[in-house]
């Protein structure tokens, strides 16, 4: 992907019919300045209300994603938006004259051809990413769906559909690099069985719908009068089925088709999150809703992530708020079990502290011989004594109270910690300390390094002496 974010040289428009209304729609795009994102706007409502492009603003995922915002609405935002980001387009202005994006073919080719049409330029404004940094998984094990991110240096996808049946079964569609989106993807048509054609026809759900804009899969036998009722519902001369088991109303373009659509879908779906993404995403039976959650799930991540406020680089020659004789008037903690030797900064809800790693350390005997590497437990109880000492300081008499365990999640080790490094430990409470419950998270650097992290929570004891006094 470019490093510079993008927009679109000029104006340029595209007509059609919506899929479930029916109406004629024109779309206009127009250039955007950085940092603006993808924002579509309804000139035929009073005010020409904006709504923008996000996640937290999807309202219905049955047959498309829909957005709404102060009760206007945009619905079949997917294929336009995968348009926008297959492309590698950063700012758009969407202006919609109905409240469907117009289904055109079923896929996003017209988009596609439409936005080359209006020509991209670079923006003097570097791209911002959305950074997968572990792995975020989402499963929904009544459907068997399951999507995952993982970090990668690229967005990259691979999707796997399986509708177990004889004309559409297990098919698998991957993309090495946003780029193949144009060519290998965006001609790649949305598809529909016969049956769910039917229901959504009988019930006036597809007031745009005809045979050109849908693979049509036939998975039950279907008698000449049928097909011939589709024919003039469709305005066709003749309708039947190939041997592929989709109706002849168009050919493929490739033989996994389906697959790469709800590839193209995901896209569209996730570009909601509102930049681009570096990571990998494995998807397996994926539609709009799960779509729609995976990437609150991404987002409630990436803003956890965000949340650990104090981050490199530390200033390690400042006077520490608490040098390691003071930290032992508050930590019950010893040698050789004190792992903390100075703390940078605290307030009422975060803590920064330090370990400086030596070779004296004793466990370097045997942990390991030749190739001495800092132990995951020691890491994982220097964290937490960091931590202690911003529970213990909101006591008035921390020398009476010891921190005990209770749960540790989510440890993840980043990167091996070594003699010679300073560690750096920076904590904050996930949720105010209540009733002797602490609870918080923390992330651990060497230099600008994230070498270990995770979640704990421990309760503040008063000691027993102190008591029964």
């Amino acid at each position: 992907m470019p490093d510079k974010q993008r927009t679109i040289k000029k104006a340029t428009t595209v007509s059609g019919t919506g899929l479930h209304t029916g109406l004629n729609a024109t779309l206009t795009f127009k250039p955007a300045p950085a940092n603006f994102g993808f924002k579509f706007q309804r000139i035929d409502l009073p005010g020409s209300p904006i709504i923008d492009a996000d996640i937290d603003l999807v309202v219905d995922t049955a047959r498309g994603t829909t957005l709404e915002y102060n009760n206007a609405r945009i619905y079949t935002v997917e294929h336009f938006l995968a348009a926008l980001t297959g492309l590698s387009i950063d700012n758009v202005l969407i202006e919609l004259d109905k409240d469907e994006i117009p289904i055109m073919d079923g896929s996003s080719r017209y988009f596609v051809d439409a936005l080359l049409e209006a020509g991209i330029v670079e923006l003097d404004a570097q791209r911002e990413y959305i950074v997968i940094e572990e792995e975020i998984i989402y499963k929904n094990e009544l459907n068997r769906i399951e999507m995952i991110a993982l970090p990668d240096d690229h967005y990259n996808l691979e999707v796997e559909i399986d509708y177990e049946t004889k004309v559409l079964g297990k098919q698998f569609a991957q993309l090495n690099n946003i780029s193949e989106f144009q060519t290998e993807f965006s001609p790649c048509r949305t598809f529909v069985f016969l049956h769910e054609l039917e229901f959504l026809l009988n019930n006036n759900l597809i007031k745009g719908g005809d045979l050109s804009n849908a693979i049509v899969y036939v998975n039950r036998q279907v008698t000449q009068e049928e097909l011939d009722r589709l024919a003039e519902l469709f305005n066709k001369p003749k309708v039947k089925v190939k041997e592929e088991g989709i109706l002849n109303n168009l050919d493929l373009h490739f033989k996994n088709e389906s697959a790469r659509h709800k590839l193209l879908d995901v896209i569209g779906d996730l570009s909601l999150l509102g930049k681009p993404i570096k990571g990998k995403i494995l998807a397996k039976r994926p539609g709009h809703y799960s779509n729609v959650q995976f990437a609150r799930l991404i987002k409630e991540q990436i803003n956890n992530q965000k949340k650990m406020n104090t981050k490199p680089p530390f200033d390690l020659t400042k006077k520490p708020v608490y040098d390691v004789v003071q930290i032992q008037q508050i930590l019950p903690h010893r040698p050789p079990f004190l792992f903390v030797d100075k703390v940078l900064d605290m307030n009422e809800s975060q803590v920064v502290g330090v370990k400086n790693i030596t070779m004296n350390e004793s466990f370097f005997v045997g942990h390991f011989p030749g190739e001495p590497v800092l132990p995951g437990v020691i890491q994982v109880e220097a964290m937490a004594q960091t931590g202690g000492i911003l529970a213990l300081s909101q006591v008035k008499d921390p020398e009476n109270y010891k921190t005990y365990f209770l749960k540790i999640d989510n440890v993840k080790y980043r990167h091996k910690v070594i003699p010679g490094d300073t560690m750096v430990f920076s904590l904050e409470l996930i949720s105010p300390i209540r009733r002797g419950i602490c609870h918080m998270r923390g992330i651990a650097y060497v230099g600008e390094t994230i070498v270990m992290e995770a979640e704990m929570m421990a309760l503040l004891s008063k000691n027993e002496d102190q008591t029964k006094s």
